[in-house]
């Protein structure tokens, strides 16, 4: 009889891209086609410019020990004004159609970028968008406190860097993220609220696309049969999950049930105006409005909350950003901000 293999065998498998061995390492796909990226072709402040957006952006390590980093975009023509500096949206890419829930995801994916560029030229803003150390290799709360060290590297450059400074009014910030930089973005706001960065960093705001969010219990749309044509499903999410969170944590772990039993109360914190932005063919639509009602109505804050009709999880980082939904998208976005940018 030939002895027991001793070659780890996959524990955890995400579509092939990911895979968790026995032996608790971690295997990601080296094939480029699984993680296509847009290359910024030069990193001196003058981005690519090639795309006819109107946009340029360039690429930074924001922090080294991780080598995470950000993609910062701008309008090439920000007015005739010279002290016409705009909003700044600090964002925290999702991992695509299929939700990617901390596991994937880049800000220099196709879909992350493509969004990114929409909204630095039709808000128009500064839009820094933020990676973040990715699980199961950095298991939650890591992205979160990535969050956190994100926006205090945001401060510390606001008026260092002439190519933020000259253009971004750090007193109008926003911050924003899609599926799983959706769920980032709340923590942020809850550890900061308005004005806990300190000067020059003002939160006017909030855009939470589509959150990444779980619960111990099951709603009516997770507990419904799956979609066939369904990008992120039930049994996906509990995959997911045993992938980022924590050893021996539940799905009402805070980090991600963010208004389940174990989340701290925002009562006490001065939050900012939230827009939860929820998707009609998302399997958490319906945790999605729970968390609306609860910031509302159980804490008290301003929230406005809107379902679009036709799309799923993740839809606002596919990698077509001009499809009617994205366009619909855009306009709720800006609406949001132009109403509180310069609210107290």
């Amino acid at each position: 009889m030939s002895p027991p293999s001793s070659e780890p065998r996959v524990v955890e498998d995400i579509r092939g891209l990911v895979q968790l061995m026995s032996d608790g390492t971690v295997r990601r796909s080296a094939d480029p086609a699984s993680f296509p990226v847009v290359d910024a072709d030069d990193t001196d402040g003058d981005g690519d410019g090639d795309d006819g957006s109107g946009v340029e952006w360039k690429d930074v390590t924001w922090e080294r020990e991780h080598d995470l980093n950000a993609r910062l975009y701008r309008p090439r023509h920000l007015g005739a004004a010279n002290d016409a500096r705009i909003p700044v949206v600090a964002y925290f890419h999702g991992g695509g159609a299929g939700g990617g829930f901390f596991c994937l995801g880049s800000g220099r994916w196709p879909g992350p970028h493509g969004w990114c560029l929409r909204l630095a030229a039709e808000l128009p803003a500064v839009v820094l968008s933020f990676d973040y150390r990715l699980a199961p290799e950095h298991r939650l709360p890591a992205a979160q406190e990535d969050g956190e060290e994100a926006m205090a590297w945001l401060r510390a450059h606001a008026a260092h860097d002439p190519w933020l400074a000259d253009a971004a009014d750090f007193a109008r910030v926003f911050v924003a993220g899609a599926s799983a930089g959706g769920n980032i973005a709340h923590h942020v706001v809850a550890r900061f609220g308005k004005t806990g960065l300190g000067p020059p960093v003002r939160i006017r705001g909030s855009v939470l696309l589509t959150p990444a969010m779980a619960g111990a219990a099951r709603t009516r749309a997770e507990a419904a049969p799956p979609d066939p044509n369904a990008a992120l499903t039930t049994d996906m999410i509990d995959r997911y999950a045993r992938l980022f969170l924590p050893p021996g944590a539940t799905r009402d772990h805070p980090a991600i049930n963010l208004s389940g039993p174990e989340a701290p109360a925002l009562g006490a914190v001065a939050t900012p105006p939230l827009l939860v932005v929820a998707a009609e063919r998302d399997v958490l639509r319906d945790r999605h409005a729970q968390y609306a009602r609860r910031i509302k109505e159980g804490w008290g804050k301003e929230v406005e909350y809107a379902e679009l009709a036709g799309v799923g999880h993740g839809f606002s980082e596919a990698d077509d950003p001009w499809t009617p939904r994205a366009d619909e998208l855009v306009r709720l976005v800006r609406r949001f901000v132009v109403a509180h940018m310069d609210a107290e």
